[in-house]
């Protein structure tokens, strides 16, 4: 138990030191005025003017027309995959709602994957349109995170930074020089990295077999620091080729929490209030740290049926304990709880554990963090939202001691309040809104390995990731047919736009206004207390948004666990 207590802890320690060093990397990128030489010539030959300003309206929309061109374009290719090169297994095409789920799937930054990709994809597929989504998709997420960071330092002005510069910035000079870096030390711990589409070895028993291989170490690289998640294997980081080592195990976590922790330092930083940044950066860490303690106690105690019919499942020298079904035995109660941790709140949807076989409790942390989609979160998404919880709590606090509520000596009025709703409101209508259609569609049974709760429980799964955009799934969900793919495909767009447009627009807002001194009723936001608040407001407001669909799921799995009931 003190050796687990020190992993985490020192794990945690390594997060807080890089989200330092990379905070102070990120606000270079996003403030500095020198343009290098490839950046002058992707602008010449995009037809860019670096010095053009941007409102939120220009910015959004160059934002969201990019990111629309380039999921056509990945349609496009999985669509003709059959006559593509690089693909000397002769894989053919997707059909038409599994390639427009995969590649909404890829530029939302979700990495949802309703097929296995070591038997669906071929090399060209996996490089020119899930690699290459994977990149421009979490670039997106980060230069939008710059754009409201640079709205909220503004005062009197709507500019809040040109979109190209900032992603052509971002991609080469944080997202192409850490892919490929990382890339070279997932080789030397033993990640396949080739053009080839498979090897053929000759197993101890003297018969021939085939080995997936391709391009795995550059996708495992942006896999994790872009926040994606997905996997190049159908077993993803529980496959020895994508995770081989406890090293790589290490470097995966590390890499999903680095860009969404460093951004509360850079937000300090470019707003000159280091206090503030560190609060944010609090208030993330205490809801991972309580969702971790909730999953690693959930699958360490295992499952009382198991101690009923005499299995040990206690912690000891000579075993882990605990729930082992679904899990490597390489890494243990300990690994996978962090790894489970950290792919939903970072919202990356890696996996090295089949999140399906967690018990009730297990399963409904991923769920939980998931649906507030503020602990961590993904690249630069995840600190749009807390942001919004944050001016929510300022606005309800404002509200009951009868003050005009103020964020960063900017007045927070109804306009702003109604964006803000927007945004937390899109995400709950989603998942729901979903889930309740798919609950009532005639087909949603057959694509169903488990009845009852715990089925309920995989279809609300699919749209909270989905809608997330984090990708991870309960595997006993069959979401391969035309009418998964094409919910889970919206679900995606939904939970990625209709959240980051308003609070860009909010940013906008606050840009254009002037900054008033703080008086004696401005309420503190760098403070412990307001941390402990805006904690409060995203728990309450998740709770009673959520609860019941959670009710019907696991909380049901986990009443009927404990009355000595199977729940699957």
């Amino acid at each position: 138990m003190l050796s687990t207590l020190l992993e985490f802890a020192l794990v945690l320690g390594l997060m807080t030191g890089l989200a330092i060093l990379m905070g102070k990397w990120l606000t270079r990128v996003f403030t500095g005025t020198h343009h290098a030489l490839p950046e002058r010539y992707t602008y010449r030959l995009l037809g860019i003017d670096p010095r053009e300003s941007m409102g939120w309206a220009r910015y959004g929309s160059a934002l969201l027309l990019s990111n629309a061109a380039m999921m056509l374009l990945g349609y496009a290719v999985l669509r003709l995959q059959a006559v593509m090169p690089i693909n000397p297994l002769g894989l053919a095409a997707q059909s038409p709602d599994l390639a427009f789920n995969t590649a909404v799937s890829f530029i939302t930054n979700t990495n949802w994957q309703a097929y296995s990709g070591e038997t669906s994809l071929s090399n060209f597929s996996q490089m020119a349109v899930i690699t290459f989504l994977m990149c421009v998709g979490a670039t997106s997420g980060v230069v939008a995170a710059a754009a409201f960071i640079r709205g909220l330092s503004r005062s009197g002005s709507g500019d809040i930074g040109n979109f190209w510069v900032d992603f052509t910035r971002t991609l080469y000079r944080v997202m192409l020089p850490l892919c490929v870096g990382m890339a070279l030390v997932y080789v030397w711990q033993g990640m396949p990295q080739t053009f080839a589409s498979q090897a053929l070895v000759t197993t101890l028993e003297g018969a021939q077999q085939q080995l997936i291989v391709g391009a795995v170490a550059s996708f495992e690289s942006i896999k994790h620091i872009g926040t994606n998640g997905g996997g190049f294997f159908s077993m993803n980081a529980a496959h020895p080729f994508e995770n081989p080592t406890p090293l790589t195990n290490a470097l995966h976590i590390l890499s999903m929490l680095l860009i969404p922790s460093a951004l509360t330092y850079t937000f300090g930083s470019m707003l000159v209030q280091r206090r503030q940044g560190w609060v944010f950066f609090g208030t993330f860490l205490v809801m991972f740290i309580g969702f971790l303690a909730l999953v690693y106690g959930a699958e360490q105690n295992g499952n009382p049926l198991l101690t009923q019919a005499g299995a040990n499942q206690s912690l000891s020298l000579e075993q882990s304990g605990g729930n082992m079904e679904g899990k490597e035995l390489r890494f243990g109660i300990a690994d996978s709880s962090l790894f489970i941790a950290t792919t939903t709140a970072a919202t990356t949807g890696s996996v090295n554990t089949m999140h399906d076989s967690l018990t009730p409790m297990g399963g409904f942390v991923p769920l939980a963090q998931m649906m507030l989609n503020c602990v961590f979160g993904g690249d630069g998404v995840g600190f749009i939202n807390l942001i919004q919880y944050a001016l929510l709590t300022v606005f309800l606090v404002g509200m009951m001691i009868g003050r005009s509520p103020e964020f960063l000596g900017k007045k927070i009025e109804a306009r702003e309040m109604k964006l803000v709703m927007l945004a937390v409101l899109a995400h709950p209508i989603s998942i729901l809104g979903f889930t309740a259609l798919a609950a009532l569609w005639p087909d949603t049974m057959a694509s169903l390995n488990n009845l009852g709760p715990h089925g309920f429980s995989e279809v609300l799964y699919a749209y909270t990731s989905g809608t997330a955009n984090n990708g991870s799934a309960f595997a006993g969900l069959n979401a391969n047919t035309p009418f998964f793919n094409t919910t889970i495909g919206l679900a995606m767009l939904i939970g990625r736009f209709f959240t980051m447009l308003p609070m860009l627009a909010v940013a906008g807002s606050l840009a254009m206004k002037k900054t008033v001194p703080a008086g004696a009723g401005t309420i503190p936001t760098a403070t412990p207390l307001f941390m402990v608040l805006v904690v409060f407001v995203v728990l309450v407001v998740g709770g009673l948004t959520f609860l019941p669909a959670l009710a019907l799921g696991p909380l049901v799995e986990q009443l009927q666990l404990l009355s000595g009931q199977t729940y699957n």
